[in-house]
């Protein structure tokens, strides 16, 4: 289950994630995404690999993830790394 939560300070939107964030939430959290906005991270406590693509892609975009534990911030590396090891065998 995840729950998201939305806080909008005046210029920036941040969006808590709270819980298990799967692919089949992706939709959800995209609806709720506009431009400027902080996805807090602090209380996710699972995520899947299209998640870990999803959060690689918004940060590459200039997302920012806001208290993202050390296990997703490994993952989203290892992706982005294969990522453009990819890219440079083409």
């Amino acid at each position: 289950m995840l729950k998201l939560e939305r806080h909008f300070d005046g210029e920036r939107t941040t969006i808590r994630l709270i819980g298990q964030a799967r692919s089949e939430h992706l939709g959800e959290i995209t609806n709720q995404m506009g431009s400027s906005v902080i996805l807090d991270l602090e209380e996710v406590t699972v995520v899947d690999v299209k998640i870990v693509r999803f959060l690689g892609s918004c940060e590459r975009e200039g997302t920012e993830l806001l208290h993202c534990p050390p296990y997703i911030r490994e993952r989203i590396s290892r992706k982005q790394w294969l990522f453009l090891e990819g890219e440079s065998l083409t």
